[in-house]
C-alpha cells in the first residue's frame, strides 16, 4: 500500500523545495511539532523530493525514484524508528538484530503506511547508531543523494550510563558525508540532546486545520468512516491526523489517566501520592510514557485557553482556574523532565510521586 499524500504545511514545503532547487538545503534538519502533525510524513516527502528524477516544487510521483520512496523501498532511503534494545550479547550481532527489527517494521509500514509512535520503552540504542554509521559509510546505491530519517530523535538517549550512542550520532552530524541528508523528528526540540540540536536547522510544523483533518479522514480511511465518526475524531484531534486516527481505547486511556492525576494533584498531597502508588510498575512502562505525553498535551491545551486561543480538547476542571499560561508552562517543563527520565531505568511509581509533588507546587 503506497504512502498517503502529505496534508498541509504548504509554506514549509515551498521553502524546502526552494532550498533543494537552489542547493542551499542544510544537511541536518530537525523537524518538530505536535503529535500527529505529519513530521515523519514531511521527512518522507522531502526524501522523495530530493531523490526525484525531476526538479520541481513537488515530487513528481511517477518517476522510478518517487515510486520507490512511496513504496518505502528506495535503496538510498534509510528510516530509523525507535526499537526495543537488541537482546544479543555480541555487539556485531546486536547491529544485525537491530537491522532485522527495522526491516520488519518497514515491511509492516508497506502494508500499513500510516506512522504510529513507537512503544514507550523503545529507543535508538547504541546498536541502532552503529547500524546508522555502517549505512552512512557506504556509497549511494543509485548514484545520487542518501537520506537518513531518525524518527523520534528524542529517544536517542545515553545507553548503559554512557553517552556513547549520542556522541556517535553527533560525529555523523558534525561532518555529514557528501550527499547525505539527515532528517530528525521530535515532538519538542528540548527533548533532543543540546549537542545534537545545535547541529540541526529547525523546521517547525504547526497544527493542521480541522477541515484538513476531516478531508484526510474522508479520503484515506479504510473502510470508509461515517461522517459522524469523522466529525467526532476531528473534534478531538487538535489539528493532528495522527491523533484522529489513533483516538481509540489506548489513547483515551492515556488522557483519562492524565486527567485523574491532575485532579488528584488539585485535591492535595494524599490523593496525588495514592495515584502514584496505583501506577503499575515495569510491565506498563509504555502506557506510563503515553500518559505523560497526554499530560503534556492537556497542559498545553489549557495554556492555549488562557491566551484566548481555541481549545480542541476538554480541559480538566482544576486547570480552568488559571488565567495566565505561566504555571501551566512550568508544569509542562516538569512533565518534559519526567518524560526524559522515564526513558531510563526509573520506577514509574517513584517518578510519578515526584512529578505529583512538583505539579502541586506550580499549579
Amino acid at each position: 500500500m503506497p504512502l498517503p499524500p502529505l496534508t498541509g504545511h504548504l509554506e514549509t514545503r515551498r521553502r524546502l523545495a526552494q532550498a533543494v532547487r537552489g542547493d542551499t538545503l542544510p544537511q541536518v534538519l530537525l523537524l518538530t511539532g505536535p503529535t500527529g502533525a505529519g513530521k515523519q510524513r514531511l521527512a518522507l516527502w522531502l526524501a522523495q523530493l530530493v531523490l526525484c528524477e525531476r526538479h520541481d516544487e513537488e515530487p513528481c510521483g511517477s518517476c522510478r525514484a518517487c515510486r520507490l520512496v512511496i513504496g518505502l523501498s528506495h535503496a538510498d532511503l534509510h528510516w530509523f524508528v525507535p526499537i526495543a534494545r537488541p537482546k544479543a550479547g555480541d555487539p556485531d550481532r546486536q547491529v544485525d538484530e537491530a537491522a532485522e527489527t527495522l526491516a520488519g517494521i518497514m515491511e509492516e509500514r508497506r502494508k500499513h503506511p500510516l506512522y504510529t509512535p513507537a512503544d514507550g520503552m523503545a529507543s535508538h540504542s547504541i546498536a541502532t547508531v552503529r547500524l546508522l554509521q555502517r549505512k552512512a559509510s557506504l556509497t549511494s546505491v543509485e548514484g545520487g543523494a542518501r537520506v537518513f530519517i531518525i524518527g523520534e530523535a528524542d529517544r536517542l538517549v545515553p545507553q548503559e550510563s554512557s553517552p556513547e550512542a549520542a556522541n556517535a550520532t553527533l560525529k555523523l552530524l558534525e561532518e555529514p558525508p557528501p550527499g547525505a541528508l539527515y532528517l530528525l523528528t521530535t515532538l519538542d526540540p528540548r527533548r533532543v540532546l543540546p549537542t545534537i540540536r545545535s547541529r540541526a536547522a529547525p523546521i517547525r510544523l504547526n497544527r493542521l486545520t480541522d477541515e484538513a483533518v476531516r478531508d484526510f479522514l474522508r479520503q484515506h480511511t479504510e473502510p470508509r468512516w461515517s461522517e459522524e465518526k469523522i466529525e467526532q475524531r476531528a473534534g478531538l484531534a487538535a489539528g493532528s491526523i495522527g491523533i484522529a486516527l489513533s483516538e481509540g481505547e489506548e489513547s483515551g486511556k492515556a488522557y483519562r489517566s492524565a486527567e485523574q492525576l491532575l485532579v488528584a494533584v488539585a485535591e492535595g498531597r494524599g490523593p496525588a501520592l495514592e495515584r502514584a502508588l496505583g501506577q503499575v510498575t515495569y510491565s506498563a512502562r509504555g502506557e506510563f510514557a503515553a500518559m505523560l505525553d497526554a499530560l503534556a498535551d492537556t497542559l498545553g491545551e489549557a495554556a492555549r485557553g488562557t491566551m484566548g486561543q481555541p481549545v480542541r480538547r476538554s480541559i480538566p476542571q482544576p486547570l480552568l482556574r488559571h488565567r495566565s499560561p505561566r504555571p501551566l508552562l512550568q508544569a509542562m517543563e516538569r512533565v518534559a523532565e519526567a518524560r526524559e527520565a522515564a526513558a531510563g531505568n526509573v520506577n514509574p511509581q517513584i517518578l510519578l510521586a515526584v512529578l505529583g509533588e512538583e505539579l502541586a507546587e506550580v499549579l
